[in-house]
């Protein structure tokens, strides 16, 4: 790749496109694998999801909006927790989390996991019980791990030496004897972005299984029995399609666990896999079925506990983006269409890093396609990019659309649902999009758009 100085997405000049995406026979077809699962196309070429097309939505609640499919976000929910039937699935509130998507993780089972006082606030707004919650973070605040003893959320995964003493302290005064866990890191890089592989050495999270600060810190834990340890963390990394980094990890993590039941005679009876199981954001991508990774997870889990002579833990894992990010798809408005000197086609939308920063941040792949309409016109490689001064300003790098895309069409960007809003900014004072939940031909707003007037209500002057 070219160096350039508008960064590296910029660096592929020429419109050929990665070696992968290939053109279309139908520009107008959707591939299931990334779309909810409701969507179609209506007889008039309009995407329609939950039974409302977006037509009508747009003219309801504007452009950009992050559309939800509330039945295809419930059956993820079951898909995970009817696989994983004997373990505990937390949902990753990070990847999104708002009052109604909480409900929804209530009315179907699962656990929730938390990693900010802000999560936390949510989620005990929404009535989710709190001893169904996983407290996450590298750095809880002392008033963060007061607030969830004094809820009582059910566990409380301890990430540093500091945070030992912080809530052994706090637990101590409070009379309490809170569940946690320890997270280890296990020097295993999954094979994704640097900044979403977080098992390696080298990162904020954990402790250190190679030297030692893991053992270390369960020996703390346990000798000083303030703090109830249930058992071991451990989370390689995000959008994981290989089983095979889980299996070494899980190996890694029953080692540690024998050396504390022989060094101290406590058989931790908890093991945490954390979440990272990847989504099709595009046709190269091909995820697993829940049913498929249980499997395969059970039977790493069963093998390595067979060979270090250790019962079976209870298995909990923390599927976030796997459950929501297919949900939910982006819809937005083109405003400009530009061909530059025949190196490319730029298509402006009018939202952009503001409500999908994952591109620019990690140089995320992304697909697209015409929402408000088919085409006959041939196919087109184009870029999709914001209306923000960036360069960088990158919503989809390719893709292939209808060689007549105007302004005025609606376009729509599937897989949104995890880290979009979750990360959204106001940069350049625009306000961030709603979120729109549609089921059974009725849709309503959970999350709505800011304004202006919320902008300048945080502006003190």
């Amino acid at each position: 790749m070219r160096a350039h100085e508008a960064g590296a997405l910029h660096g592929d000049l020429g419109n050929q496109g990665p070696a992968w995406l290939r053109s279309p026979q139908d520009v107008n077809e959707l591939v299931p694998q990334l779309w909810p699962r409701t969507v179609t196309r209506t007889d008039a070429g309009a995407l329609e999801i939950g039974g409302v097309s977006v037509l009508d939505l747009a003219q309801l609640y504007g452009t950009p909006a992050y559309l939800l499919d509330e039945a295809d976000l419930r059956a993820r929910c079951r898909d995970f927790a009817d696989a994983f039937a004997d373990a505990d699935v937390y949902y990753a509130g990070k990847s999104f989390l708002c009052k109604a998507v909480v409900k929804v993780i209530n009315e179907e089972g699962l656990f929730l996991d938390v990693c900010s006082g802000g999560e936390l606030a949510v989620a005990l707004a929404a009535g989710f019980p709190a001893e169904r919650m996983g407290f996450h973070g590298n750095n809880k605040s002392i008033s963060e791990l007061t607030r969830a003893l004094d809820a009582g959320v059910g566990r409380i995964i301890l990430d540093s030496f500091q945070e030992i003493e912080r809530l052994t302290a706090l637990a101590q005064a409070a009379g309490k004897r809170p569940k946690v866990l320890i997270r280890v890191t296990v020097g295993v890089e999954a094979h994704t972005h640097e900044f979403i592989a977080t098992a390696h050495e080298d990162q904020k999270f954990g402790f250190s299984l190679a030297g030692g600060a893991a053992f270390e810190a369960a020996v703390r834990v346990l000798d000083e029995g303030v703090l109830d340890l249930h058992g071991l963390h451990s989370h390689i990394g995000s959008q994981i399609f290989d089983t095979s980094g889980f299996e070494v990890a899980t190996r890694r993590v029953m080692e540690l666990q024998a050396q504390i039941r022989d060094a101290r005679g406590v058989e931790l009876v908890e093991l945490d896999l954390g979440g990272g199981f990847g989504i099709a954001y595009t046709t190269k991508d091909d995820p697993a079925p829940a049913a498929d990774l249980a499997k395969r997870i059970n039977k790493i889990i069963a093998s390595e506990c067979d060979a270090s002579a250790l019962r079976i833990p209870k298995l909990s894992i923390e599927p976030g983006r796997a459950i929501v990010g297919p949900a939910v798809f982006t819809l937005y408005e083109v405003g400009t269409v530009k061909d530059v000197d025949g190196i490319r086609t730029y298509v402006s939308v009018d939202g952009g890093m503001s409500d999908n920063i994952r591109t620019a941040l990690y140089d995320a792949s992304y697909s697209a396609t015409l929402a408000g309409r088919t085409s006959e016109a041939p196919p087109l490689l184009a870029r999709v990019v914001g209306k923000h001064c960036e360069s960088g300003d990158i919503v989809v790098k390719d893709e292939f659309l209808p060689a007549d895309v105007q302004p005025g069409d609606l376009l729509a960007v599937p897989g949104t649902g995890a880290y979009c809003r979750s990360m959204a900014s106001n940069y350049n004072h625009v306000p961030r999009p709603p979120v729109v939940a549609v089921r059974d031909g009725a849709s309503r707003v959970i999350v709505r758009r800011e304004t202006e007037d919320d902008l300048l209500a945080l502006d003190v002057g």
